[in-house]
C-alpha cells in the first residue's frame, strides 16, 4: 500500500526525493512501511484524524549538517517537513504532521546533553534528550541540579519547551527558564540566538536576549526554523522541600481558592505553578471509573460527592512545593495556612523531605524534580484502550474567571457525554486550564462526541472572551483564527514572517495555523 504522497508532488518525483534523503541520512535512516508510519499518526485521534494527518515518510537525521542537507533536497523537491523532537505530544497530535503527506522529520537521534554546568545551574541539549535522560544524567554524574519535569517524564526537554509546556517546580514555566538556541533556518543557514552570536561568546545560556532583537520566542509553537540545541536553565537542588496539599469539599470553593491563593503567588510565598486538581482528576490516578459509575453520560454530582469522600480527596485540590531552608518554609506555610483559615472545612496534607529524599507517589516525585508517567493513569478511566484530547484556554486567574470558565466547560461537556476531567495550574496572574475528554479508542460515538466536543468549546471560550494557548493538530487553523484583532492582523504578521523565512514553504506547514503562501489552500476548520 502506496503511503500517503505529500501534496502536488508525483509519485515519481516523491521517490527521487526520498532517495535524495536517503544519500543524506542513509537509506535505513528513510522509512515509509506501513508499520514505520503508524508509529508516527495520532495515537489518540479523534474521528477521522489518522487519514486527515498521515505522513508520506520519516527521516531519522543525525547531525546538523544531515539536517541542512535533508532542507536542501526538501526546498529542491518542494517536499513539506514536519519536524518533530520525539513526537510525544500526545493530546495535541502526537508526531503526526498537520498537512497530510508530509514527511516526519524525526530528530530523535540528536539526543546529546552538550554541557551542564553546575555552579551557573544550565544544560545544553539536543532535540531527543527527553526529561528522563536528562535527570538520569545529573544523578549519574552527582551534579547537585533538578530538572523540572512535566507530567509525562518521557517528552523531550527541547519539544516541551517550544511548545510552552510547564512543569511543577518553581522552574515549572519551561519557556520562561530556556536560554540560547541553535536554529536551523529553512536556507539551511544555522544561526546562535542570544550571547551565542558570539563566536567565542561565554554567556550563551546565561542572558538570553543578547544585543539587539532577541528571536528565541520567534521560534516557540511555530515553523519558521528548526532548534537543533537548547539552553534550559536548571534548578540548584534545595537544602529541604515540603509537599503541601489543600483539599477543599465543595464545587463553588473554586473562586475563594483561586483569590487566596493568587495574592500568595504574586507575593512569591508561594512559587509559580501550583495545581488546582478537580475531584475526578484527583480521584482518576486513584480508581477506575466504573466503581462509582457506568451509567450514561457525565458521571452525576451526587456520584462525585460520593466518591471524594470514599476516597479522602476534595472537591479541588491544591498542589504546591515549598523549597529551601525549613526556618523560612515554616514561615511561608504559616502565611499560606492563615490566608486558608478563611474558606470553610480546608484540610491540609504536608509531607516533609530532606534534599536528598526521593517520593514515591508520582505527583509527587514530579514536584522533587523528577521524571514520572502517572499523568497516563488518566487513560485507564472509562476503561478500553483510552485516549483523550485537551482543550486548553488560558484563565485569567481571578475566582470570577476560574469559576466561569470551569461551569463552561463541565456544562458543554456533559452535553457530550464526558465527565470534567480538568484542572489548573496558577502562574500567578494567569491559569492554564486543562480539560481532557477521555474515550475508549474502540468507541466510535464517543471518539466522534470528543471531536465534536472541542470545536464547541473553542467557540464557547471565544464568545466568553477567552483563547486557547495550545491545540489539537485538528483544530490549529480554528484556534488561530480566535485571535481575530483588526480582521486576523497577528495571524498575517506570522504568515508575512513565514513567507520571507520559508519561501517554499517546507517548514511544518499549517503549525498553529500558520500556512506558507504555497499550501494556504489547505487551511480549514475542521
Amino acid at each position: 500500500m502506496m503511503p500517503t504522497l505529500p501534496p502536488h508532488v508525483s509519485a515519481a518525483r516523491f521517490a527521487q526525493a526520498l532517495a535524495a534523503f536517503g544519500a543524506v541520512v542513509g537509506a535505513n535512516q528513510v522509512s515509509t512501511t506501513p508499520a514505520e508510519l503508524a508509529r508516527y499518526a495520532d495515537p489518540f485521534a479523534p474521528g477521522d484524524g489518522e487519514r486527515a494527518f498521515s505522513a508520506s515518510a520519516v527521516l531519522t537525521p543525525a547531525s546538523v549538517d544531515e539536517v541542512r542537507a535533508i532542507l536542501r533536497v526538501a526546498n529542491e523537491h518542494s517536499i513539506p517537513l514536519w519536524t518533530v523532537s520525539t513526537g510525544r505530544n500526545y493530546g495535541y497530535g502526537g508526531a503526526a504532521p498537520r498537512l497530510a503527506g508530509s514527511v516526519v522529520l524525526d530528530l530523535q537521534r540528536m539526543n546529546r546533553i552538550l554541557e551542564v554546568n553546575e555552579p551557573l545551574g544550565y544544560a545544553l541539549v539536543e532535540p531527543g534528550v527527553s526529561y528522563f535522560d536528562l535527570y538520569q544524567h545529573l544523578r549519574t554524574h552527582g551534579y547537585r541540579l533538578w530538572t523540572d519535569p512535566p507530567a509525562a517524564g518521557w517528552g523531550s526537554v527541547m519539544g516541551n519547551t517550544l511548545e510552552r509546556g510547564f512543569g511543577y517546580t518553581p522552574y515549572g514555566d519551561h519557556a520562561a527558564t530556556q536560554c540560547g538556541m541553535e536554529v536551523v533556518l529553512a536556507n539551511g543557514d544555522v544561526v546562535r540566538t542570544g550571547m551565542g552570536g558570539i563566536d567565542t561568546g561565554t554567556a550563551w545560556q546565561l542572558y538570553r536576549y543578547g544585543y539587539g532583537p532577541q528571536f528565541d520566542p520567534l521560534f516557540m509553537q511555530s515553523n519558521y526554523g528548526i532548534v537543533t540545541k537548547l539552553g534550559v536553565w536548571l534548578m540548584p537542588a534545595p537544602p529541604a522541600y515540603w509537599i503541601v496539599e489543600v483539599q477543599l469539599p465543595r464545587e463553588d470553593d473554586l473562586a475563594p481558592l483561586v483569590e487566596t491563593l493568587r495574592p500568595l503567588q504574586l507575593a512569591g510565598t508561594i512559587g509559580q505553578h501550583a495545581v488546582i486538581e478537580g475531584a475526578i482528576r484527583r480521584a482518576a490516578g486513584l480508581s477506575p471509573r466504573e466503581r462509582w459509575y457506568d451509567g450514561p453520560g457525565a458521571m452525576p454530582e451526587s456520584v462525585v460527592a460520593s466518591m471524594t469522600k470514599q476516597l479522602g480527596v476534595g472537591r479541588w485540590n491544591l498542589h504546591f512545593g515549598l523549597y529551601g531552608d525549613p526556618d523560612v518554609m515554616a514561615a511561608q506555610y504559616r502565611l499560606v495556612e492563615r490566608a486558608f483559615a478563611g474558606l470553610r472545612d480546608a484540610r491540609f496534607i504536608v509531607t516533609k523531605y530532606a534534599g536528598d529524599e526521593a517520593p514515591t507517589a508520582g505527583g509527587a516525585r514530579n514536584r522533587a524534580g523528577i521524571p514520572a508517567m502517572s499523568a497516563f493513569r488518566m487513560l485507564d478511566w472509562r476503561g478500553g484502550t483510552g485516549a483523550h484530547v485537551d482543550f486548553s484556554p488560558l484563565c485569567p486567574a481571578t475566582g470570577s474567571d476560574t469559576m466561569r470558565q470551569y461551569t463552561l466547560v463541565k456544562t458543554r461537556a456533559a452535553e457530550y457525554g464526558f465527565d470534567y476531567y480538568g484542572g489548573f495550574t496558577a502562574g500567578g496572574r494567569h491559569l492554564h486550564h486543562i480539560f481532557s475528554a477521555i474515550f475508549p479508542s474502540g468507541d466510535a460515538l464517543l471518539t466522534q462526541q470528543a471531536r465534536d466536543l472541542m470545536r464547541a468549546l473553542m467557540s464557547d471560550a471565544r464568545a466568553a472572551g477567552y483563547g486557547v494557548y495550545r491545540s489539537h493538530l485538528a483544530w490549529m487553523d480554528f484556534a488561530a483564527a480566535q485571535y481575530s484583532f483588526n480582521d486576523g492582523a497577528l495571524l498575517r504578521l506570522a504568515e508575512t514572517i513565514k513567507d520571507a523565512l520559508d519561501p517554499q514553504g517546507v517548514l511544518s506547514p499549517g503549525k498553529q495555523g500558520v500556512w506558507p503562501r504555497a499550501w494556504r489552500g489547505a487551511r480549514g476548520y475542521t
